[in-house]
Formats: structure tokens, C-alpha cells, sequence
């Protein structure tokens, strides 16, 4: 009644109200972006308040996008790597249950839902897009409560109104350098003491989530399915629906050029775990994969080794107990306790256990080797006697032609995505017709040149290294035997070698090193460098922590000698 002015489209003056307090003509139905003023009188007396109302969140931008914000996408991309996860044969429970409820802990303990927003954020954000914008009173931080559902559906990517039309200015002034609502405020904060999502947090959810559960998946084996492909990490975002607009500095965020690292996405799970302030994770029991009995058990498999060693792995986790409970359980932000890296530790297990029998010294081990040998060739009866010698020439054979096709591989890998990037909405025409221009070129010179199609991605598998003892060449070393280099006393089995060398007499106890001990290849024998190869490739990692971890139970095993004899500078113990 109070609006009198014409419509632009057909003159006339008879309006109505829109849901979302709008003026529409009721004549042509045409919709204007006047809004109604509202009276207000019930809040203080003889006092008037005006307000004009923003409406309702715009769904669609001007260039068929809608406003999405960076713990969105960071969602989806969660989102996706749980489901794979389960088509990997996780529990089904990981995504809804557990990697929900962290990601929602995630959520408010950064105050980014769950909370009030804090006072003066807003003005922040908007003074350092627009110091022009007029804001008419303090939103809240939006509650994402119908986005926490990790299961649902990609297009519902809304969140709270207040806070969507408190910076929908922002967006405007922020959309040439950035797809999404806060993705350069998101980069300007200063977030150390809130943890700041990353594309490698996401792999520490997971592996978090994974371990809640004890599900038989390493943090090595995590990463190594990612790398092959069978999780999304590398050009993720290409899975964003369309409305989700990717560009500008939205890709310093999502878009991911190397390989993921061991040690930070390790690093950063425990920084989570202590962040969200989680209790203590269910217990690692001696019928958990994660136990370093099963691991070894695993390892040998994978390494080629004789079966008879696992009885032998299994006494040194007895003797310096690494295999209890309070040892492998993780309890978050506790700093008394050694946080336990579940693969690394059973594969130094090995080690040491190969140390003990065949002391690795360059000398020792051929020695036994010839032995073996003579042995095998005089006589045939009972299962042959392991020849660490044919066992080289087997691994190394087979580790060469792996890591050459991994190197290769890494070497090929075309880190830009089929989905065309641009940094600002000026280049996207630019860059959707050179992208078009190299896929046609493409084309053509792989027509002409006859290149093969690159082949499809391997299926997934705990083992990248698989020997059968059906196998007439006799590659497979599985049930051979130890008596060669072994002796009964006092009624136990114990190893022909008496003496066994130190990697290290001391641990380092500098911090900013980040070693316990240091390590390089031409200080150590070649096969001891060779046993650290093979693991290394198995797990993905450096020799160097492996060979840290060797060094911490080195010290555990001879802690007494080592105490007893303090004056002694050489490795070598009796």
C-alpha cells in the first residue's frame, strides 16, 4: 500500500509480497529488488526501527554458480574419500559415525559452526574486501547443520541465511580472485592456534577415523592407495558439482601438486586428535592387526622371508614390551606417552631380528650363506635351509623393476586435471579454448605417433609384493629353514652368532633435527642398507625412520649392557 512507484515493465501500480519480501507486480509478475520496510514497535516503546530486509541467500550468481564456503568443499572432498574407503571394505560406520562426528568437532572447536561468531570478525572481513559495506547488526557463524551429514546429497550446499547475506557484498568484491565466499579471507587469517584445514588434514581424518575403528589399514598403505588413485586426493575438487565455481585462489587451497608425506599427514593426526580433545582411542589388543605380532606377520609375507622368523619377532616384542596395550593404544595430547607409528615399528622389528640372526655386517651373512648352500646341494631331505645370498638376488631383482615402474610412474603422472582452471572470471574464455587447443593436439599426435592408451589403475591390494611357494623356480622362501644358523641352549633356540653391532651408541636428543639418530648409506654396511631399502619402498618412507625406529629398540633390547659399559665408543656388543 505504501509503494506508489510504476512498474518499469507495464506501468502500473498494483503490487504484491514475494516470500522473501520483494515487490512483484502483480500485472506483468515482474519481480524488482526494492524490499518492504518493516515497523517495528514491540522492542521499545515510542521507538521506531527500519530495517530492510536482504532476503533470502543468492543461489545463483551471475555466472550460474552459487555462494559456497571453503569448509564446503573441504566436506565434499571428505565426503568422497570415505566413500571410497568403504568400497575398499572399511566399516561401513566410518563415514556417518566417526569421520561425521570429528569433522563436527572440527567445526566447532574452529569456530566455524556450533558457536556464536566471534565479535568483530565480520567487520574484518568485510573492511579488507569492502570498507564501504554496511553491516546492520553481528551475525552468527552459520549453523551447517544440515551439511554435517556426510552422506548427503552433493547439490545441498546452502548454509544459514544471516550470515550468507551479512557477506554477500564480500562475495561480489571477492569473486574475481576466488570461486568461493571466504577463499582469500581463508588465506589472510592467521588460524595457528585453530588449526587451519589442508588438503593433507583430510588424509589425517581418515587415517584418524581408521584408527578409532582398528581397521586393518596402515597410514603406509593409506597413502599408497591414494597415490595409485583408489582415493581422491590428487585433483579432487574435479568432483565438485557445477554450481561449486573453482577459481582464483580457491586452488592454492584444493589444488594439490606432490604426493602426500608420511610424516605430516602423521604429524598433523596427532595435532587433530589433541585438538578436538578426543579420549582415548579403543585399545590396540594383541587380536588387532594394528599389533605388531600380526604386522611382522605381514611383512615377512611381503618381504620373502622365512616363516620361522616370526617366532622370533614375536620375543623381541615380548622382551621389551611394545606389544602391551598402554604402549600401542593412542591417548591424544598425552606427552609422557611415545606415540607409536604401527608399520614402521614392526618392520624395524624385522630388522633387528635379521640383525640378531645374521648380524648384516657384509662378512657374517655370506658366510652363512655358503654354508647354507653347501648344504641344500649335499642334502636333499627336509625342507631347504635359507641362503640369504639367493634371497638378495631374488628381492633385489624384483625390488629394481618395481621401483623403476614406481619411478616411471611418478615421472608420467600429468599433475593438471581434465577440469580447465582459471584465476580470474577475465581468463576463463581464454582458458577453456587453449585447454580445447592441447586436447585436440593431443589427439592427433597420439593418432599419428600409435601411442598405447595408459593403462588402467591396478586393482587395490595390502600386498605389493606377492611370492607363492607353488612357484618351481624356488623365488619363494617361505617354508625354508633357520637350523642352519641356529642352536638349542637351555632348551631354547638361539642364534650361532654371538655378537651384534650398534646403529647407534647414544640417541640424539635435539628436537629441531628431528631424527634420533642420524643416518647415512655410507656408514653402514651394504646389506643392512639393502634390508632398509626394501621396507622403505614397502611402506613409501625414508631409510632414515626406519632407521630411527631399529635404533629405539636397539636401546630397549641392551639397555642393561648399555648402562653397564657407558665407556665403550664402538657398535659392536658381545
Amino acid at each position: 500500500r505504501d509503494f506508489n512507484e510504476r512498474c518499469a515493465q507495464c506501468s502500473e501500480v498494483n503490487w504484491g509480497l514475494t516470500d522473501g519480501g520483494r515487490f512483484y507486480c502483480r500485472s506483468c509478475h515482474s519481480v524488482t529488488e526494492r524490499t518492504r520496510e518493516v515497523v517495528n514497535t514491540d522492542f521499545i516503546s515510542n521507538a521506531r526501527i527500519q530495517t530492510i530486509s536482504k532476503g533470502l541467500r543468492k543461489q545463483e550468481k551471475t555466472d550460474g554458480g552459487c555462494e559456497w564456503y571453503v569448509c564446503e568443499g573441504f566436506q565434499l572432498v571428505l565426503k568422497k574419500q570415505a566413500e571410497a574407503l568403504e568400497a575398499l571394505g572399511v566399516c561401513a560406520q566410518m563415514k556417518d559415525e566417526i569421520l561425521c562426528n570429528f569433522w563436527r568437532r572440527y567445526l566447532q572447536k574452529s569456530k566455524q559452526a556450533y558457536c556464536n561468531r566471534p565479535a568483530g570478525e565480520t567487520v574484518k572481513a568485510l573492511s579488507v574486501c569492502d570498507s564501504s559495506t554496511d553491516v546492520d547488526s553481528e551475525p552468527e557463524r552459520p549453523s551447517l547443520l544440515h551439511l554435517l551429514s556426510l552422506s548427503e546429497s552433493e547439490g545441498d550446499l546452502q548454509t544459514d541465511c544471516s550470515f550468507a547475506s551479512s557477506t554477500s557484498k564480500v562475495s561480489e568484491s571477492t569473486s574475481v580472485c576466488s570461486g568461493s565466499v571466504d577463499g582469500s579471507l581463508y588465506l589472510m587469517k592467521n588460524q595457528k592456534e585453530k588449526l587451519r584445514m589442508t588438503m593433507p588434514m583430510t588424509l589425517s581424518f581418515c587415517y584418524m577415523a581408521l584408527l578409532w575403528l582398528r581397521e586393518p589399514m596402515t597410514l603406509s598403505d593409506l597413502l599408497r592407495f591414494v597415490v595409485e588413485g583408489h582415493i581422491p586426493y590428487l585433483n579432487v575438487f574435479q568432483h565438485f558439482p557445477e554450481k561449486m565455481k573453482l577459481c582464483g585462489l580457491d586452488l592454492k587451497i584444493f589444488c594439490v601438486e606432490s604426493w602426500p608425506v608420511y610424516e605430516e599427514v602423521y604429524n598433523k593426526m596427532l595435532e587433530l586428535a589433541a585438538f578436538l580433545d578426543l579420549p582415548r582411542f579403543p585399545d590396540i589388543t594383541d587380536s588387532c592387526f594394528l599389533h605388531p605380532d600380526m604386522l611382522c606377520m605381514k611383512y615377512l609375507m611381503e618381504a620373502n622371508l622365512p616363516d620361522e622368523l616370526h617366532n622370533w619377532t614375536c620375543r623381541v616384542v615380548k622382551k621389551i614390551c611394545i606389544g602391551e596395550v598402554d604402549f600401542l593404544t593412542l591417548v591424544p595430547g598425552n606427552k609422557s606417552t611415545r606415540n607409536v607409528k604401527y608399520d614402521v615399528l614392526a618392520v624395524a622389528v624385522i630388522v633387528v631380528v635379521l640383525k640378531l640372526l645374521f648380524l648384516l655386517d657384509d662378512h657374517y651373512e655370506w658366510l652363512l650363506s655358503d654354508f647354507a648352500e653347501e648344504r641344500n646341494k649335499n642334502n636333499k631331505e627336509g625342507g631347504p635351509y635359507f641362503e640369504f645370498k639367493k634371497w638378495y638376488k631374488v628381492i633385489k631383482c624384483s625390488l629394481d623393476v618395481e621401483q623403476k615402474k614406481l619411478d616411471e610412474e611418478r615421472a608420467k603422472y600429468l599433475w593438471r586435471c581434465e577440469k580447465p582452471l582459471f584465476y580470474s572470471a577475465k581468463k576463463k574464455s581464454k582458458v577453456l579454448k587453449r585447454r580445447q587447443m592441447v586436447v585436440n593436439l593431443q589427439n592427433q599426435f597420439g593418432k599419428l605417433s600409435g601411442s598405447v592408451r595408459p593403462a588402467e589403475k591396478p586393482n587395490p591390494s595390502s600386498f605389493q609384493l606377492s611370492w607363492s611357494e607353488e612357484n618351481t623356480d624356488g623365488s619363494c622362501f617361505h617354508g625354508h629353514s633357520l637350523k642352519g644358523i641356529l642352536q638349542e641352549k637351555c632348551g631354547l633356540l638361539t642364534a650361532m652368532n654371538p655378537d651384534y653391532w650398534l646403529c647407534t651408541v647414544k640417541l640424539c636428543t635435539e628436537k629441531l633435527c628431528g631424527h634420533l639418530a642420524h643416518y647415512r648409506e655410507v656408514d653402514f654396511p651394504q646389506s643392512y642398507h639393502f634390508v632398509l631399502r626394501l621396507f622403505s619402498f614397502l611402506l613409501r618412507i625414508q631409510p632414515s625412520y626406519i632407521h630411527d625406529e631399529v635404533c629405539v629398540i636397539e636401546h630397549k633390547l641392551f639397555n642393561k649392557k648399555l648402562c653397564k659399559k657407558p665407556k665403550y665408543n664402538t657398535g659392536l656388543r658381545k
